[in-house]
């Protein structure tokens, strides 16, 4: 049985409101430092930054234990190599690993395609020491959910693990959303039932990829279902961003956009408590870390009035309370 579950933060959301902009790297790990909520951050660096990241790490204690980026196929592959040998440098463990839905030469991706990158990417990982999570994302191959058991069930007909990040917000934020679901072309199985988002109904994708025992590393952004579009920035498109992100805590008078409700976060919390669950009785202890990201992106909280930070430092202390308590009646 697992005992061990870190919490991290993504240093993007190292921050508070976005109108008092971004602090630098010291600040940041300063502040992760002195609240003594989290356990590491979560960052691959820019090369000019790796630096001051080194430095940063040893004089606070706080070890860069995962990092990511993402990547365009036909391109950005040397990107891939040279952000793994970043995250041997920095010690990390994991390297969440999105792929866009385009090729550079403007095909989508294919399952194929999304497999020999996996074997070809973890071939490079295991040389450094750096496992790749392969992340359900917007954006990226990963949104049409349905796609994911196929490619890893591909993987694994290789004789390879297949690794994944766990980022449940984009699938939480799609339930009751049909034009939402409409991008990736999942509206239709949804409603028929062929594809269940709702956590707390048997059999729902989530369920299906934490059961797998694919979950390595999981990003922690709470959202809600049909949640409300950032109506706090405006895209190059005219239109506000997507909606993936809801404040954990709640907002102080004027803080946030729309109407807040406590009793919407239950979805987001049933599939960490159902991750938590399963790792609590995996022997082989899969999931090393959750990492907090909540951050400042269009889809996101661009824009917004709430302190980032303080809802990373929430979250964590609902997460490591709920752990504890499932670990003990495990």
């Amino acid at each position: 049985m697992a005992t061990e579950l870190l919490f991290g933060v993504q240093t993007n959301g190292i921050r508070h409101a976005e109108a008092d902009g971004m602090p630098d790297i010291d600040t940041r790990f300063r502040m992760v430092k002195e609240t003594g909520v989290h356990d590491y951050v979560d960052k691959t660096p820019d090369p000019h930054e790796i630096e001051e990241f080194e430095a940063a790490s040893e004089k606070y204690g706080l070890p860069v234990r995962a990092g990511g980026w993402f990547y365009t196929l036909g391109r950005d592959e040397p990107l891939f190599e040279k952000n793994i040998k970043t995250a041997q440098r920095l010690g990390s463990l994991v390297h969440n690993t999105q792929i866009l839905t385009h090729h550079a030469d403007g095909h989508p991706v294919t399952n194929d395609e999304v497999v020999e990158t996996y074997l070809n990417f973890c071939e490079i990982g295991e040389k450094h020491g750096v496992t790749p999570c392969f992340e359900v994302h917007v954006n990226m191959w990963s949104e049409d959910f349905r796609r994911v058991a196929d490619v890893g069930q591909a993987v694994e007909a290789q004789g390879v693990k297949f690794n994944m990040t766990l980022d449940h917000s984009h699938v939480i934020f799609k339930i009751d959303n049909p034009p939402e679901q409409e991008i990736g072309d999942i509206r239709g199985d949804v409603e028929s039932g062929k594809l269940i988002l709702d956590p707390f109904i048997k059999g729902n994708v989530t369920d299906q990829w934490i059961d797998a025992g694919w979950i390595r590393h999981c990003h922690a952004r709470a959202a809600v279902p049909n949640n409300p579009k950032n109506l706090d920035t405006v895209k190059d498109d005219g239109e506000p961003g997507r909606g993936i992100q809801y404040p954990f805590k709640q907002p102080e008078p004027g803080q946030y956009h729309s109407e807040w409700r406590e009793e919407a976060l239950e979805p987001w919390k049933e599939s960490i408590r159902s991750l938590m669950r399963y790792h609590a009785a995996d022997p082989n202890g899969v999931l090393g870390q959750i990492s907090t990201e909540f951050i400042p992106g269009p889809d996101y909280g661009q824009g917004c009035k709430y302190s980032l930070f303080e809802q990373s430092i929430e979250c964590v202390r609902w997460m490591r309370q709920t752990w504890n308590e499932i670990r003990e009646a495990a």
